[in-house]
């Protein structure tokens, strides 16, 4: 029998030195990708997935849109709510009235952290909701309607 090291708890190991990355940098707000972690402890996919799993857990990280993880800190707060949802709130930040010029969806993906694409998929279905008029390649795109704000728990 050869005298390496047991597989078994690996991903607790991980997790630990992750843990440890985050706390040592408060400005860390992703995690490493599977790939890095991978690359930097030589270790499986499953692994990788499973240490974020128990970050996860611990109330540490959570998934990002893209197959990222982000960094959870104690006392912030994340909106959880759809895309969509965030950008019609846009309307209501910005006072924007109907037929006024709606931002770009480059403008809204930067706002966002998220890429271009999934912006123009969020104003589709604020376009089929009534809410926006569409613009097209190269044209505004304007306010339709005012959305009504909920009450937020």
């Amino acid at each position: 029998m050869s005298q390496q090291s047991s597989p078994r708890g690996t991903f607790l190991k991980i997790a630990d030195a992750v843990k440890t990355q985050i706390e040592a940098d408060p400005d860390m707000s992703e995690l490493p990708s599977a790939a890095d972690l991978m690359r930097d402890y030589k270790i499986s996919r499953g692994v990788a997935l499973r240490a974020f799993g128990v970050l996860q857990k611990d109330g540490v990280a959570e998934p990002a849109p893209g197959g990222r993880w982000r960094v959870v800190r104690a006392g912030t707060q994340s909106d959880r709510r759809p895309l969509e949802a965030r950008i019609a709130d846009v309307i209501a930040d910005e006072r924007l009235d109907v037929g006024a010029a709606f931002p770009s969806a480059s403008a809204l993906a930067e706002r966002f952290g998220v890429s271009r694409p999934t912006v123009t998929k969020a104003l589709e279905k604020l376009e089929a909701a009534g809410v926006l008029a569409g613009g097209g390649q190269g044209k505004v795109r304007t306010v339709r309607a005012v959305p009504a704000r909920e009450g937020r728990s």
